[in-house]
């Protein structure tokens, strides 16, 4: 059985620290077998939306352990040991544990190259009218189809969210990762692969916000640009 977690970092000096191979190699040394990082740097600097109630991420890391969770569904000992590498860089770091979907896989990326990617984060929070299997209904199946056919995404992952691994984390539901291709920084027509066509582009958004609209994900979300590296660690 695979457990992944994600983690949303707050440092504004943390990015550089996080591509070192001593950090993967601390990483590695707690079970992880494959660790992403998501980094807001120079390279995305021009993207144009960042925003959410909580306090701005600056990094986002995922970590994948070839271990089951015990039978209560508290994280194993290293998913643990994980949670307290990631809290001594960051100690205002929060972190989940996930259940993933790939609808869109990212393509392969050799170990360390970054993506030639806008990679989105999204941190999403569900309304309190809405009851967490509906929301999941909304988020899954409904809204996915929409997402993908609006927007000019070439990598989508969604996680929804299990359980709050760090003391204090916001109370988020999903997590979903979008790549786009750098051009969608300042071209609003990359963005949503509307090819040129202004009548088109405005469907889109409009069938778009429609749709994030109906399981509350037009607010109260936070979402991050970033640099996405991926590392194979055993």
């Amino acid at each position: 059985m695979s457990t992944k977690a994600v983690f949303a970092l707050h440092r504004d000096d943390v990015g550089p620290a996080l591509l070192e191979e001593a950090f993967r190699a601390r990483v590695a040394d707690t079970g992880v077998r494959r660790l992403q990082v998501n980094v807001d740097d120079a390279d995305v600097a021009a993207a144009p939306l960042r925003f959410g109630p909580g306090t701005p991420i600056t990094a986002v890391l995922s970590v994948w352990l070839d271990e089951p969770d015990d039978a209560a569904g508290a994280p194993g000992d290293a998913l643990a040991a994980v949670v307290a590498v990631v809290r001594e860089i960051d100690p205002t770091a929060d972190g989940w544990r996930v259940d993933e979907r790939r609808p869109i896989e990212p393509p392969p990326v050799p170990d360390g190259a970054r993506a030639d990617a806008l990679a989105n984060l999204a941190f999403l929070r569900r309304p309190a009218a809405m009851s967490p299997q509906d929301w999941l209904d909304d988020w899954l199946e409904r809204h996915t189809p929409v997402a993908i056919a609006t927007q000019g995404t070439f990598g989508y992952v969604q996680n929804p969210v299990l359980e709050a691994l760090t003391p204090d984390a916001p109370e988020v539901a999903g997590i979903v990762e979008e790549l786009f291709p750098m051009a969608a920084m300042e071209d609003t027509h990359a963005f949503y692969g509307s090819a040129g066509d202004d009548a088109e582009l405005q469907r889109r958004f409009a069938t778009l916000m429609e749709s994030v609209a109906r399981f509350g994900a037009d607010h109260g979300l936070d979402l991050v640009p970033t640099s996405r590296y991926v590392w194979t660690l055993s």
